[in-house]
């Protein structure tokens, strides 16, 4: 069962620097407080439902229920490894169940991060998920960047496949790689809420406080992959305070 979801527009080239000029000035007006319908809603948008589906159902919880290693397959130049490396252990610090982390072993890997150079974008994705499909997700995704993983009957993630262009700039590099990233961890369904990286129109470059209420919700440990709807509303009071409570004192906002 294949789900896929995609960065489909890139915005204008940034500058290098110790940080983008683009990602500071999206930190600096970044929303912070969040009502707990307004965390609720964007959870249930993004952690059900799929962007793009080839098959399985998609009304169910979909995470992963066991470590997640990610090898890098770096192609394409400027090498952007040590990037992909920090993005993932800001992922690992901001989410508190989560056990994330890159390995050399590509036989032990769960999610492969495959860099390219954007001529050879198209090319990859044939090469990662077959001709006939590869010609669905042009068709439907026509994507700049791409994730997808593949889940089990049970709904628990079993690999996640993410592909990133290193060379349309620092900025994109950064959103597209915090964005499908996060969406092979599970939340692969776009949405309109202005809030998250979920949203094809927002380009935000970091892990934004909304979206770390989103993962930290679905890697709680009593939400289980294959959940409904209705399942997880009935455990959202008791999570959420938790939650609350971790992603402020990750990010040093008042409790």
């Amino acid at each position: 069962m294949l789900v896929l979801a995609a960065t489909i527009g890139f915005c204008a080239i940034a500058t290098a620097g110790a940080e983008d000029p683009q990602i500071a000035t999206r930190r600096a007006s970044e929303r912070k407080v969040f009502s707990d319908p307004d965390i609720i809603k964007g959870f249930f948008k993004t952690a059900f439902g799929a962007e793009f589906r080839i098959s399985g159902a998609i009304d169910r919880i979909r995470k992963y229920d066991k470590p997640v290693r990610i090898y890098i397959d770096g192609r394409g130049t400027p090498d952007r490894r040590s990037e992909v490396a920090e993005v993932v252990a800001d992922i690992g610090a901001k989410i508190q169940h989560l056990d994330i982390a890159i390995t050399t072993n590509r036989d032990e890997a769960n999610m492969t991060v495959t860099l390219v150079r954007e001529r050879d974008l198209r090319r990859t994705i044939r090469k990662t998920y077959g001709s006939d499909r590869a010609r669905q997700i042009q068709k439907n995704l026509d994507p700049q960047c791409l994730s997808g993983f593949q889940k089990d009957e049970t709904f628990r993630i079993i690999r996640s496949d993410v592909i990133l262009v290193v060379d349309a700039g620092n900025f994109i590099f950064r959103d597209c790689a915090f964005e499908e990233m996060l969406q092979a961890l599970g939340p692969i369904n776009d949405t309109d809420i202005p809030w998250t990286m979920f949203n094809d129109d927002v380009q935000m470059g970091f892990f934004g406080i909304y979206d770390q209420y989103i993962l930290n919700i679905l890697y709680h440990p009593r939400i289980k992959a294959g959940m409904t709807v209705d399942e997880v509303s009935g455990l959202l009071p008791q999570i959420l305070p938790k939650v609350r409570a971790f992603v402020a004192r990750t990010n040093n906002l008042a409790p």
